[in-house]
This record gives C-alpha cells, sequence and structure tokens, in this order.
C-alpha cells in the first residue's frame, strides 16, 4: 500500500482568561511561591469560567487551527479530542465539538490516554490519512482539570491547569511531517494516577462525593520516577525508529508536567536549554492540552522553521507514554 507523508498543517491553542497564581493557593493550602516554583517550575495556571466546558476550550483551539490551515470546519473529515475530562460520559466532547465547528462530514470520537493523549490522537489521526480513509483530520487536546482538582490537597492543586490545543493534519510534500511514533502503556502503574469515582467500579453517590473520589488522586514520587525514566527512554525510541540522532533534534516539545523531569530528559537527549519548550510556569500541568498549547506557542513565537525536526514527547496516568518525531 501507498502510504502518503502526513504533518501539521495548521495549529491553534485556547486557555482561559482566569489566572490562578501561586500566591492565590498559598491562601488556600499550606504551601508557598518559592516552595512551588522549585519542586515544579509553575508560577500560575488558567481555570475556566464556570459556564465553560471541555468542549468550549476545544471549540475556541480548533478554530484557531482551521483558521491557521486555511480549511473550514466542512473539510474535515475526522475529529479526535483527547480528554480525560470530557463534558459528560456520552455523547463524546468530540461529538460536541463536531456540532459546534459545523463539521457535518466528520467522524469524531474521544481517545483517553490521560497527558499521553495527544500524541496518542497524532498517531491515530495520521495513520489514517496516510492509508487514504481521510484527508483531514483535527486533532485536540483539551482538559478542564480544575473540575477534578482537590483545592485542599496541596499536593496535587498546584499542578493542574486549563486549555486546549489543536492542530489539523493532512497530506504534506515527501519528506515531511511524521517520521515516527512510539506509543506504549504500562497497566500495572495505573493506581498511581487515577480518579476513581463515577465509573462502572464506583458509581456516584454520596459517599464518593463525600470521600473525594471525584478528584485526582496521585502517588507523586512513583509517577516522578516514572516519568523521569520514561520521557527520555520514549523520545530516544521514537528517534531510533526515524533513524535520527540525539543531535539532529531542533526543537524538544515535552509534557509540560514538572520542570525537573522536563530538566531530566534535556541532560538524557544531550540538548541545550535552548532547544527545548517549556510554558509551564504559565500553564501547569494541562494534561492532554499541554504539549499542544507549547508546539503552537513553539511556533507563535518563531522557534519552529521549515524543516526543523522536532520531537513531542509525553506521558501520563494509565501509565501511558507517547513520542513522535516530525520534520516541520
Amino acid at each position: 500500500m501507498n502510504t502518503k507523508s502526513v504533518g501539521i498543517i495548521g495549529i491553534g491553542k485556547y486557555v482561559p482568561e482566569r489566572v490562578l497564581t501561586n500566591a492565590e493557593l498559598e491562601q488556600m493550602v499550606e504551601t508557598n511561591d518559592e516552595w512551588i516554583v522549585t519542586r515544579t517550575g509553575i508560577r500560575e495556571r488558567r481555570i475556566a469560567a464556570p459556564e465553560q466546558a471541555t468542549s468550549d476550550l476545544a471549540f475556541n483551539a480548533a478554530q484557531a487551527a482551521l483558521q491557521s490551515a486555511g480549511l473550514t470546519a466542512e473539510d474535515i473529515d475526522l475529529i479526535i479530542v483527547a480528554t480525560i475530562t470530557p463534558d459528560m460520559f456520552f455523547p463524546s466532547t468530540a461529538c460536541l465539538l463536531q456540532d459546534k465547528l459545523g463539521a457535518s462530514k466528520a467522524a469524531a470520537f474521544d481517545l483517553s490516554a490521560a497527558c499521553s493523549g495527544f500524541i496518542y490522537g497524532l498517531a491515530t489521526a495520521s495513520s489514517m490519512i496516510a492509508t487514504g480513509m481521510y484527508k483531514h483530520a483535527l486533532v485536540v487536546g483539551a482538559e478542564c482539570l480544575s473540575r477534578i482538582t482537590d483545592y485542599t490537597d496541596r499536593n496535587t492543586c498546584i499542578l493542574f491547569g486549563d486549555g486546549a490545543g489543536a492542530v489539523v493534519l493532512g497530506q504534506v510534500p515527501e519528506g515531511r511531517g511524521f517520521k515516527s511514533f512510539e506509543l506504549g502503556a504500562d497497566g500495572s502503574g495505573g493506581e498511581l494516577l487515577k480518579v476513581c469515582g463515577g465509573g462502572s467500579r464506583m458509581p456516584s453517590s454520596t459517599d464518593t462525593v463525600a470521600d473525594k473520589k471525584h478528584f485526582i488522586h496521585m502517588a507523586g514520587n512513583d509517577v516522578f520516577k516514572f516519568a523521569v525514566r520514561i520521557m527520555g527512554g520514549a523520545a530516544e525510541e521514537a528517534l531510533r525508529k526515524a533513524g535520527l540522532e540525539k543531535s539532529d533534534i531542533d526543537l524538544l516539545v515535552p509534557h509540560q508536567a514538572n520542570i525537573r523531569i522536563i530538566n531530566s530528559a534535556i541532560n538524557r537527549l544531550e540538548l541545550p536549554e535552548d532547544k527545548c519548550m517549556v510554558n509551564l510556569d504559565k500553564y501547569g500541568n494541562m494534561s492532554a492540552a499541554s504539549i499542544p498549547v507549547a508546539l503552537a506557542e513553539a511556533v507563535e513565537s518563531g522557534r519552529v522553521q521549515e524543516g526543523d525536526t522536532l520531537v513531542l514527547v509525553g506521558f501520563g496516568g494509565g501509565l501511558t507514554w507517547g513520542a513522535s518525531v516530525l520534520n516541520w
């Protein structure tokens, strides 16, 4: 089968207006700005307005990506929304987004791989375009993590924020586009990062609400150790599959979870700091939205040039991980 070269032909992002600073968190839990910045690198994060849901954030990012691509919603054949904070169980956030956009010709579904979701979505959509099944796909990473964050838990409430990033995928000239994907999972680590309440195992009840089972629970140290190990390793494997070396990387766009995790990946890949995109200080951890928002800001600020070799890499609950090599 002749497969097409697939790449990103449009990109956009959206973050809510409301800023939650470390100083505000100092008033809510026993913590301080210096501790948060030293341990995580985060200074502030964005919080969705009460009337905003994940599909609203996704819609704004998607519109920007379509405009960037010079396409209309009618040109989109497939919509994938990577999220762990859907508007509701069903219909999918992708179907709600399809309706908001007016993308009447598009198939639509959600993908759940936590912070790795955007990379999983890219791998899924690009393979469908490469085989000729679809022509244009919209892949969105969107989260309202503030809705599942316990603002009395100082270990987690300092980390998470809301936002959305979107890309349009389509055929690109030969030699450009995605060169490789490395996806992985280790379900034995599922207990380390989870929201238990509301599913078929533990249906919503007054008890699950009282016991805070609908909030993020994280074994921070274990997740940190996993992330330090997997981020560099997944990136190296994606490079190997693409037939490239560490020295070929023009820009690393990592999941924005913790500055110490990012620094460990930079060191392992032997990169100077200016070859890594970091916006963690402004947004915190936006799960599936973090990589596309960081990529969009890198493009906006002129840090990505045509022909550059980019490595996107993330890890998340599941446990999951994903990396991709992309020729821009």
